[in-house]
């Protein structure tokens, strides 16, 4: 009857966008981000979970290094592993039926003493302290020559003038030392305020070898490489539905325009 036709040419890709947005390969790639993202993620959080421990420090007896009411985390260790310069968390029921957090100066074995020209003294060499407040000496009043036994720790506040630490308690009969059995930590970060990492003194190095650092630089990197690839991999649906709209408009604005 000469009428025109009416066929017309369904669109490219299929029926109105009810299938998956994006390719194939784009979508299993974006759910093997997510997978993995969640596997490094979970993982380092349980890492941590695992290797560390949070405190809160009560007193002001580790300033500036450490502030009362500051966060940190401590790494789980054996008494055993302890050097020279750590700051450690121990509980000895004769200084306080609770944590404490101090800094190791001198283990089994060692001499020290104090002052020499405002300074401590391990071992007959005069120690550099620069973790404490500048223009501080090392004691506000000196104590003699102490004589660490095998298997304890002779420890101090970085703010010598009000922490009660070993020379507090050189009258005992231990005089102010502490078992290494009786360490459960080695504290690693201020993580609030996040001040990051403590250093290793290398006032203690010509005494002998430092502690290393904990794994906390690889637990936080792993967390925040799962948190990039969970994102990355959920966004990719809403960042290709919205491109593949976009090019929808680009099409028919071409196919009007003719």
């Amino acid at each position: 009857m000469g009428g025109e036709s009416t066929t017309r040419t369904a669109p490219r890709g299929g029926g109105g966008g009810k299938g998956p947005v994006g390719g194939r390969t784009g979508q299993r790639l974006s759910g093997l981000a997510v997978a993995l993202g969640l596997v490094l993620f979970l993982g380092g959080f349980a890492w941590g979970a695992v290797v560390y421990r949070p405190y809160t420090v009560p007193t002001g007896s580790m300033s500036p290094s450490i502030d009362a009411g500051d966060r940190v985390l401590a790494q789980r260790i054996d008494g055993a592993d302890v050097r020279r310069g750590d700051v450690v968390v121990f509980k000895d029921a004769t200084w306080a039926n609770a944590p404490m957090v101090k800094r190791v100066v001198a283990v089994g074995g060692d001499t020290v003493s104090c002052c020499q020209e405002g300074k401590l003294k391990v071992n007959g060499k005069v120690i550099d302290e620069p973790y404490l407040a500048a223009g501080t000496p090392a004691e506000n009043s000196g104590f003699p020559t102490v004589t660490v036994p095998e298997g304890r720790l002779f420890l101090l506040g970085d703010e010598r003038g009000t922490s009660v630490d070993s020379t507090a308690h050189l009258t005992d009969t231990a005089g102010g030392t502490v078992s290494r059995a009786n360490v459960d930590a080695r504290v690693d970060a201020v993580v609030w305020p996040m001040n990051g990492m403590l250093e290793r003194p290398a006032g203690f190095e010509t005494l002998g070898g430092l502690s290393s650092p904990g794994p906390l630089r690889t637990v936080v990197g792993l967390i925040v490489a799962g948190a990039v690839l969970i994102l990355g991999g959920a966004a990719y649906g809403p960042v290709a539905k919205r491109a593949a709209a976009a090019r929808s408009r680009t099409a028919t604005g071409s196919t009007g325009g003719r």
